[in-house]
């Protein structure tokens, strides 16, 4: 895919009026009659005048500078949104970006319930097909050229800018490919470029391979993929360059050299260029492998964001405009991606709103050619959480009905007969007298196995409920429920050992383990600046 460039290296594009230009000079100020010194008032040259002028300047001073900078990060964000300049950063993305035809007309369906937001697949290719061979040996990456995708996350925003989701994919994990049964989700790229009929471009073959893995991605996920965006090595070494660097912190030091090269000492630090690609791609030596690399994946790109976001960008238009065509010659996206619309989406968005997780899976495992895989939640479950992921923010969901109030009866309207299956001797004949005391009927008492009845229930025949109910309140925490064998019109409470007296609760049982995640694994979001592997 190549490019246009003039001579300074850069894309041709149109020219930035000299009123936006933000290199021009800035037009003198007009000084007032008389001079420098106009306006100075009659005590100007007293020293007694200037100090007090100056104890109010200085009080006030901080003031301004806060001030300040509101105001300009306020006169950005209207410069960008509302002005030439913010038409013109979308045209400078526009003369730079590729395009490819990645979005299938079939085999990508489903909203998630929300047909308003937007979800983007962003790829990282291992492509080595633009590298020279210096750049191969300066970033580390090996003479083969490849076609995987190792490198896959759905990037959800809702309609209304409230807040980005990236959740990312292991390459090993274990797919449906449409047309190719199962196999590593990395491979869906390849298998969709050897697809392509023979005679097609490379471009083609490759717009070929996004849609096949979009599909793979949508029958996956259960959602419909609107946007694609691909930058493969050397448009991430470019673009992690002129961000100027993302701080990333590391537990503990690192030493790849045999394989992605990285070498990084504990702690705190900045990276970009060849050492960032090496951040991103090292999976050896690590704990736990692909996870950390992709945890390493998403501190970065959150990293990205936190410099984007910043007042060093937010406050220097120039500094725009280079980041939006770094993006723009660092990526190939559909052909129907409005980027500068894309930004203006992501504008309200603060850092603790955008999170990163990986999708739910279930563990190791080897295939039938004993290959290394991931196996992935079941697809009701991974269909659950891609739902629930892109449900419609809180506040523009209908408000579910009220519930129309439930019947309620007096104590004394309620017959009960109590059961003692707590194994605690005598225990129905004291509850009978609480509930007495308290106002209800008590028909007679009784034994249960104790066995049966670890918990206190209150049971009760059809048509009973709004009594059931009147009980229920007297023990807090027991059970109601539904059953055959109480007689019509008696309510019976079986007394369990988590039993505390009438008008108790009852024992709480103990925590039981959460259930397989529904939620993504490794959540953070780019906030989050604690130390990773």
């Amino acid at each position: 895919m190549s490019r246009d460039r003039n001579d300074q290296g850069r894309p041709p594009g149109p020219q930035l009026p000299a009123r936006l230009d933000p290199r021009a000079g800035r037009p003198a100020r007009p000084r007032a009659a008389g001079g420098k010194d106009a306006g100075k008032g009659a005590g100007a040259g007293s020293g007694t005048g200037r100090e007090a002028a100056d104890r109010q300047a200085g009080g006030s001073r901080r003031q301004a500078v806060a001030v300040g900078r509101v105001v300009a990060a306020v006169l950005s964000v209207v410069l960008l949104a509302g002005s030439g300049w913010g038409w013109y950063l979308g045209r400078v993305a526009e003369a730079t970006v590729s395009r490819t035809d990645a979005i299938p007309s079939d085999g990508n369906s489903g909203s998630g319930g929300a047909p308003e937001a937007t979800n983007l697949l962003l790829v990282g290719s291992d492509s080595r097909a633009d590298l020279t061979p210096e750049q191969e040996d300066q970033l580390h990456t090996g003479g083969s050229s490849g076609l995987n995708t190792d490198t896959m996350i759905l990037v959800h925003l809702p309609a209304d800018g409230s807040k980005a989701s990236f959740v990312s994919f292991p390459r090993d994990s274990y797919v449906a490919i449409p047309g190719h049964g199962s196999d590593k989700l990395n491979a869906a790229y390849a298998y969709g470029y050897g697809d392509a009929d023979e005679g097609l471009a490379e471009d083609e073959k490759r717009a070929s391979g996004a849609r096949l893995l979009v599909q793979t991605i949508s029958q996956l996920t259960g959602l419909q993929i609107d946007h694609y965006a691909e930058v493969d090595l050397l448009g991430f070494f470019e673009l992690s360059s002129v961000v100027g660097g993302v701080e990333v912190n590391l537990c503990k030091p690192v030493d790849d050299t045999r394989y992605s090269g990285a070498v990084f000492p504990a702690g705190v630090q900045t990276i970009s260029g060849a050492d960032a690609l090496k951040f991103v791609r090292q999976r050896h030596g690590l704990p736990r492998g692909d996870f950390d690399r992709i945890i390493r994946q998403q501190v970065f790109i959150a990293g990205v964001v936190r410099n984007i976001l910043s007042d060093d960008v937010l406050l220097d238009l120039g500094k725009q405009r280079e980041l939006v065509q770094a993006a723009a010659n660092s990526l190939t996206v559909d052909n129907d991606l409005d980027l500068f619309r894309l930004a203006e989406q992501m504008q309200s968005v603060d850092l603790g709103s955008v999170d990163f997780q990986t999708v739910p899976y279930v563990g190791d495992d080897r295939d039938e050619q004993d290959r290394y895989i991931l196996r992935l939640e079941d697809t009701e479950t991974l269909h659950r959480f891609f739902a629930e992921l892109s449900a419609e923010p809180q506040a523009q969901r209908e408000q579910p009905a009220e519930e129309p109030a439930q019947e309620t009866v007096a104590p004394g309207e309620v017959d009960v007969a109590v059961y003692n299956g707590s194994g605690t001797p005598g225990l129905a004949a004291e509850t009978a007298a609480g509930l007495t005391a308290a106002g209800f009927v008590v028909t007679g008492t009784g034994n249960a196995d104790s066995s049966d009845n670890a918990t206190t229930q209150i049971r009760h025949a059809a048509g009973d409920e709004a009594a059931a109910r009147a009980l229920a309140a007297a023990v807090p925490g027991a059970q109601v429920k539904k059953a055959d064998d109480p007689t019509p019109g008696t309510v019976q409470i079986v007394l369990g050992a988590d039993f505390n007296g009438v008008g108790q609760p009852v024992t709480e049982p103990p925590a039981q383990p959460e259930a397989p995640a529904t939620e993504g694994k490794d959540a953070r979001t780019a906030a989050d600046t604690s130390c990773i592997n």
